[in-house]
């Protein structure tokens, strides 16, 4: 096998974890930073132009060692070797996991089955970026001679959430075209999309790796059906193009061989903002700053694959996950952007994580006994705080939470940059101290209540504290410090998915619904529904009549 199948549970270093975790555990954190000054600096990194502050975490200097060792015993270092190398680490598909040669330098040597893929690479690059400068500066125009003013992608899961989040994250970055995204098949959704829509002057972009995924391929057709009401059949040749491996189908659909952006099978659909999948990215922001997107995920990429454990973003972050999710049994993690730009960022995370890592058999083919995946959400900040934060603040429910923020704001407005950021600094102290009972008191004595109204509202009004938190603090939200971020949670998936001996890159789970919902649809049409149990049968028999 191409990565190591070692049962964590079977390591020293997992039992070791147990037996520290009984004696850490009712520790609080407000202890922790008085017992250790220097805290601060001895649970964090400072690495280009991120700062990641992991010490508002319940661990201690024992908790690092112990969990640094639980990477040694399972070979994450192995396995890092082999991800990079190109092995075929995805091994129920049979395939090689390389979204990170997608953003290799030119010049680089990557090799899948003995060939380098990375000139390859670099001819999709040029060809995205032949085609977006000639759309940006009108150069292409659409069948009535018109220049694009409209960009619609129309893709699904990591055909859409990638590039989706890429280009509202750089919103601010954005050139005068206007992009829009389609993937859900509910046809409110498309047809909603398309009725502001001019097709003189639409470029759409439809994002298919087999081009065959019944959402796109419903959707993108019934795109055709709406621009060919007004142009010509020919005309979508000039209107349509594709990102796709399948060209006998794009070409039957109408696009244009030539406006083919091929995809690999070594591309994961959810890693794939980075490849062809991104030319609406390229579209929106331009080349330049998608170039820069790359580059940032390649040295975070080169910091991965590097760096000391000891000292290494990934790697301390993922097996902070592990800490929660298998010893304190935390089922959920919060991720809150300080940035309203960063508002999809959990949705990607969401996709890319729990589907990942949401395994229940591990590497040897074995019902795993123990808990993979976490449950990712959030919210922007300060939106977050008047939402959920109550939940983590006071709930019954352990939620590690991880804060994103920038040190400088793209409009260089210091007054609304310094409250936002006052809030983002506030709530991490406030869910690491909490408020006790005897500041409650303090703090009640000075609005004069009555004694009776003061004792009954005492219990109401104390926190509890001991609220682990991660803090990223970022200079600037930048193509490239965007592209330093994704990467970082891309190889956090692997880290995590090396220590629960799971395949990370396979999606079996999403296929059986799909399967389901063919069969249905085929029901549906004929109006004969055939043998399920007695709820879904009836809901059929609902919906058709």
């Amino acid at each position: 096998m191409a990565l190591p199948t070692i049962n964590p549970t079977t390591t020293k270093a997992w039992g070791a974890l147990k037996n520290h975790y009984e004696n850490i555990k009712d520790t609080h954190l407000k202890d922790l930073f008085a017992k250790s000054p220097d805290r601060a600096g001895k649970f964090s990194i400072e690495w280009n132009d991120f700062y990641v502050d992991y010490s508002k975490n319940r661990i201690d200097e024992t908790t690092k060692k112990l969990l640094i060792e639980l990477a040694k015993e399972v070979q994450l270092d192995k396995a890092i070797q082999s991800y990079f190398d190109g092995e075929i680490i995805n091994e129920t598909e049979g395939r090689a996991v390389l979204h990170t040669a997608l953003r290799a330098p030119s010049g680089k040597t990557i090799n899948v089955n003995s060939k380098n893929v990375v000139p390859e690479v670099g001819a999709v690059k040029t060809k995205i970026q032949t085609f977006s400068d000639k759309v940006v500066n009108g150069e292409l125009k659409g069948y009535t001679n018109k220049s694009f003013t409209d960009i619609v992608n129309i893709g699904i899961g990591g055909s859409d959430l990638g590039p989706a989040m890429i280009t509202e994250s750089l919103e601010y970055y954005k050139n005068h075209l206007k992009v829009h995204f389609i993937s859900n098949v509910d046809g409110d959704h498309v047809h909603q999309k398309l009725k502001n829509l001019d097709p003189e002057t639409t470029l759409f972009v439809v994002v298919s790796k087999t081009f065959s995924t019944q959402e796109t391929l419903s959707n993108a057709t019934t795109a055709r059906s709406w621009f060919i009401k007004q142009a010509a059949q020919e005309a979508v040749e000039k209107h349509f193009v594709a990102v796709s491996s399948n060209i006998p189908n794009v070409t039957e659909f109408g696009i244009a061989e030539e406006n083919i952006f091929p995809l690999w099978d070594w591309v994961g659909g959810r890693f794939s903002l980075w490849s062809a999948v991104g030319l609406s990215i390229s579209l929106s922001v331009g080349f330049k700053n998608f170039e820069a997107l790359l580059e940032g995920a390649y040295e975070m990429d080169a910091h991965f694959r590097t760096a000391n454990f000891e000292e290494n973003i990934p790697v301390i972050l993922g097996l902070l996950s592990i800490w929660y999710n298998n010893f304190f049994g935390a089922e959920s993690e919060a991720v809150i952007p300080y940035s309203q730009y960063l508002h999809r960022l959990p949705a990607y995370l969401q996709q890319g994580i729990m589907e990942s890592n949401g395994k229940s058999v591990d590497r040897n083919g074995n019902h795993i006994d123990y808990q993979t995946g976490t449950i990712i959400w959030g919210e922007p900040g300060t939106n977050a705080q008047h939402a959920f934060f109550q939940l983590i603040h006071q709930g019954t429910k352990l939620i590690p939470a991880e804060f994103i923020g920038f040190k400088n704001s793209l409009f260089e407005d210091k007054n609304h940059q310094d409250k936002l950021m006052a809030n983002f600094f506030a709530q991490t102290e406030a869910l690491m101290n909490g408020k006790t009972e005897e500041e409650v008191l303090e703090e009640l004595q000075s609005k004069n209540l009555s004694e009776d109204k003061l004792k009954k509202l005492i219990p109401f009004k104390i926190f509890t504290g001991n609220k682990p938190t991660s803090t990223i603090l970022i200079n600037k939200l930048t193509p490239k410090s965007l592209g330093k971020l994704v990467s970082m949670y891309e190889q956090r998936i692997f880290v995590q998915g090396v220590i629960w001996n799971i395949f990370s890159y396979d999606q079996w789970g999403v296929e059986l619904g799909k399967q389901l919902a063919t069969n249905i649809l085929k029901e549906i049409d004929n109006s004969q529904i055939s043998d399920h149990d007695s709820s879904t049968k009836t809901l059929l028999k609902k919906y058709l009549n």
